[in-house]
């Protein structure tokens, strides 16, 4: 990775130290590995990425793997400090991914998935366009009118309102739009819709987040669960070139370095 840019050794610890004021240590034996500090600043993390493609298919993407990945490129990074990388550097993706998504339509499906946290079911409510892109997502400690109320009032923040609304048969989702109707003029007025085949869609996109969450075996705080799924989150929006400027010929990792550097 960095030998290919030509540094090493001293001329390796010199660099980082001049370009990003971060001192490494460098450790004396094959293969050369030097240490990364967990103040890492984002520039830096996409050059540990490319690491991500030695053989995909034995890896799902733990902590741990991501650790014997990167190190598989040289580097040694221990996993509690990508865990610190995630709480530390997702707040700023995410606000970057929201300054830069695009509009989505007018049709949305809305669904809400189960969550482990510390032995207990949390609640990921998420919504769809009727063209797979996400609206928004929320993770709510309950699944009840209130959290589906929360869920909405920031999804209508993010988003222009929708015309219609596809839900599953949840009172509780129900009583929130009714409610939010309510408030809202008699011309813009929301459809709600209660289509199960509709809903497929989203309940598709479940897996994709579940997959990635599984390998976690569960979260042990609200806070960490939360920042984590923000970040699964963003990079899904990635996958499915929704950020203003994605380009459709590169890969999701490209797009994620273009991101960032914005």
């Amino acid at each position: 990775m960095w030998g290919d840019m030509g540094y090493q050794g001293k001329d390796l610890k010199d660099h980082i130290k001049r370009e990003y004021d971060i001192e490494i240590e460098i450790v004396k034996r094959p293969p050369s590995r030097f240490w990364v500090h967990k103040d890492t600043p984002p520039e830096l993390l996409p050059k540990v990425e490319p690491g991500f493609k030695v053989q995909p298919r034995r890896f799902s993407l733990s902590y741990r793997d991501l650790e014997e990945m990167i190190s598989i490129r040289g580097a040694k990074v221990d996993h509690a400090t990508l865990q610190r990388w995630v709480i530390r550097f997702v707040p700023l993706i995410d606000e970057s991914v929201r300054k830069r998504k695009k509009q989505v339509g007018s049709s949305w499906r809305m669904d809400e998935t189960y969550i482990k946290l510390n032995g207990k079911w949390v609640y990921l409510y998420r919504a769809l366009d009727s063209l797979g892109n996400t609206v928004d997502f929320l993770l709510c400690a309950r699944r009840d009118k209130s959290a589906a109320l929360a869920f909405f009032r920031k999804a209508f923040r993010e988003n222009d309102l929708p015309e219609k609304v596809v839900i599953d048969k949840s009172g509780s989702n129900t009583a929130a739009l009714d409610d939010l109707n309510r408030e809202i003029s008699e011309d813009r007025r929301i459809m709600v819709f209660q289509i199960k085949y509709l809903n497929n869609i989203v309940e598709q996109d479940h897996r994709f987040i579940k997959k990635r969450i599984r390998p976690m075996l569960g979260f042990k705080s609200f806070h960490s669960a939360k920042i984590t799924i923000t970040g699964i989150e963003n990079i899904r929006m990635i996958q499915k070139r929704q950020i203003i400027g994605a380009n459709d010929n590169v890969s999701t990792f490209e797009n994620f370095a273009m991101l960032i550097a914005l």
